[in-house]
C-alpha cells in the first residue's frame, strides 16, 4: 500500500523550476520530459521511477509507476470539452485525480476554481512534475489572458515570478487513492468535499476501479460532477469505460452520461458522473 503525503510548496519558488525546461501546449507549460529523464535521479527520484521507466521502455509498471511522467491524450479531448461546454470553474473545489503533469488542473487554476488539489501516485511525479508545471503556469509574466497575445515562451529554463494566490489554492498529495481520502477527510483542515473532480486515463486497470469509485464517493460533494476521460479499450491492460460503466452501475451509488465521443485514432470519450 503506497502511504499518502502531502507535498509542501516550497518557498523559493526558483528552487522548483531549477533544471527544468519547459515546452508549451495548448498555450500552457509543461516540463520537458527528456530533461527530467537525464537530469532527476537519487534524492529527486526516492522511488526510483525514472530509470525504471526509461530502462524497461514502459509507460506503466503496475504498483510501481503508474504512468504519471506521460501527458496522456485524453486529458487533451477533457481540456476541448471543457471549452466546448463551457464548463464554470470559478469559485469551484476542484481534485486532478490522478494529475500527472496537472494541465486539467491548472486549467482550473486559470479558471478561478477557489481551490484546486492535484494527486498522483508516485511522489516523484509530484516533485518533479506536476509543482513545476503548476509554478510555471502561475507566473505573472505569461498568465492568464495575455498569453495568446504575446510569443510563446522560450525553452530555457525560467525565473519563477509566481502569482502566489494562484499557489495558496492549490495542494498536493501523492499516494494511493484509498490513502489520500483517509489523509484528506481525517485532516485537521477541513476538507470540503469537491465540487468538480477531474481525471483522465485512470481507468486502464480493473483492479483499480473499487478504490477509484470508493475515492469519488467519498469525496465528492452531493451535487458535484466526475468528469472521466478514457480510452474506450486498454489492450492489453484489460480497463475501458463500458467495462467501468458497468462497474458503477452494479454499485448504484453514481449515474453516469457519455458526455463525448472521439473517433480519430483510438477511440475515447468522456463520461461525467454524479450521485443518483
Amino acid at each position: 500500500v503506497k502511504a499518502a503525503k502531502e507535498h509542501s510548496v516550497p518557498q523559493d519558488l526558483n528552487k522548483v523550476l531549477e533544471n527544468k525546461v519547459m515546452e508549451t501546449v495548448l498555450d500552457l507549460s509543461y516540463v520537458k520530459l527528456s530533461v527530467v529523464e537525464m537530469t532527476c535521479s537519487g534524492d529527486a527520484d526516492s522511488e526510483g521511477i525514472v530509470s525504471k521507466s526509461v530502462s524497461s521502455h514502459s509507460d506503466l509498471i503496475p504498483g510501481v509507476y503508474e504512468g504519471g511522467l506521460k501527458i496522456w491524450e485524453c486529458t487533451f479531448d477533457l481540456m476541448d470539452y471543457f471549452s466546448e461546454a463551457e464548463i464554470e470553474f470559478t469559485n469551484k473545489t476542484v481534485l486532478d485525480l490522478g494529475c500527472g503533469a496537472g494541465l486539467l488542473g491548472i486549467v482550473a487554476l486559470q479558471g478561478e476554481a477557489a481551490r484546486v488539489h492535484f494527486q498522483d501516485y508516485n511522489s516523484t511525479v509530484i516533485d518533479e512534475i506536476t509543482l513545476p508545471n503548476v509554478v510555471a503556469n502561475c507566473v505573472s509574466e505569461g498568465s492568464g489572458k495575455d498569453r495568446k497575445a504575446s510569443k510563446p515562451p522560450s525553452k530555457r529554463p525560467r525565473k519563477a515570478e509566481s502569482s502566489p494566490d494562484m499557489l495558496n489554492r492549490c495542494r498536493f498529495f501523492s499516494g494511493e487513492w484509498s490513502q489520500v481520502s483517509q489523509l484528506l477527510l481525517n485532516s485537521n483542515k477541513p476538507c470540503l468535499k469537491y465540487d468538480i473532480i477531474l481525471t483522465s486515463e485512470t481507468i486502464y486497470n480493473p483492479d483499480y476501479y473499487s478504490a477509484l469509485h470508493d475515492t469519488l464517493a467519498q469525496l465528492l460533494d452531493r451535487n458535484g460532477r466526475v468528469y472521466l476521460a478514457s480510452k474506450v479499450h486498454y489492450f492489453g491492460v484489460g480497463g475501458g469505460i463500458y467495462l467501468f460503466e458497468k462497474f458503477i452501475e452494479d454499485k448504484n451509488v453514481f449515474t453516469t452520461s457519455m458526455v463525448k465521443a472521439i473517433d480519430q485514432g483510438l477511440q475515447r470519450c468522456i463520461m461525467e458522473i454524479a450521485f443518483k
